[in-house]
């Protein structure tokens, strides 16, 4: 195949900003006389865009880190289309898209990047992290694991997959077939949109997934009153002396109790 034009140009799509006022970065491949266009799964604030070097101008953070995601995206770009070159056949720039893209796709998917959040919160206990806190995240991760493998058939979800959809059927998977508990439910949910907006930021998917999703709100649940003969049996227990602390927070309890004062007033 004879190759008279290959160009990859990135443009700013400005009519359609996030919530942060970022534009998506767009991109086109133009070979000989076929033309395709692509998402980058990148953005950018406007006022940082140059066209005509398609990077963003200045030393700012974002500035470094995006035009850095850009030269690693024009690298893959080119590794598309020599892979292409190198199977002898005829391709266009659709056929140069559909290998990136399904590059792309592999480099990260839903659980991949919950399986390193995981990883990176393991990483802290004992810093900021508690190990009891850890159970959330491991049993956060088996249950949407299920639910992915069995809604969709397959180990694991790209980015571009998920909808609003998606969410409240895990919702209602969580809540229904798993019976797990409104307080539980809420956590996974909160985990979930954590991911995704993840994966938002580092530029591994075109849209924040489920931003605006609200978790259910939190079921009040009516506080458990002792009996008068379980209150006898507190008032009157025997509590060992070098027990004090035990013995002082029993006895504000009693106190509590008779003059009706709650015990964080106390």
């Amino acid at each position: 195949m004879k190759i008279e034009k290959f160009k990859v140009l990135l443009y700013l799509k400005k009519t359609e900003p996030d919530k942060s006022g970022k534009a998506p970065i767009m991109g086109r491949i133009t070979l000989n006389r076929t033309m395709a266009q692509f998402g980058t799964k990148l953005s950018c604030t406007p006022k940082l865009w140059n066209a005509r070097e398609s990077r963003l101008n200045g030393k700012s953070r974002e500035a470094v880190e995006t035009n850095a995601k850009i030269e690693k995206l024009l690298l893959a770009v080119n590794a598309a289309f020599e892979e292409l070159q190198g199977r002898k056949r005829d391709f266009d720039a659709k056929a140069v898209k559909d290998l990136l893209q399904g590059s792309m796709e592999t480099q990260m998917t839903l659980l991949r990047l919950f399986d390193r959040m995981v990883e990176e919160r393991k990483s802290r206990i004992g810093i900021d992290v508690s190990p009891s806190s850890m159970s959330t995240y491991h049993y956060a991760r088996l249950t949407l694991g299920d639910f992915v493998k069995k809604k969709y058939k397959t180990g694991d979800i790209a980015f571009g997959a998920l909808n609003e959809q998606f969410i409240r059927e895990y919702q209602a998977y969580t809540e229904g077939e798993r019976g797990y508990s409104n307080q539980t439910t809420r956590h996974y949910l909160a985990l979930l949109k954590k991911v995704c907006r993840i994966a938002y930021k580092e530029g591994l998917s075109e849209v924040w997934h489920f931003v605006h999703f609200k978790l259910p709100k939190q079921k009040e649940s009516i506080p458990r009153t002792l009996s008068r003969e379980d209150f006898v049996k507190l008032r009157d227990v025997e509590i060992p002396e070098k027990r004090r602390s035990v013995v002082i927070t029993r006895d504000l309890f009693l106190f509590a109790s008779f003059t009706n004062v709650a015990l964080n007033k106390i």
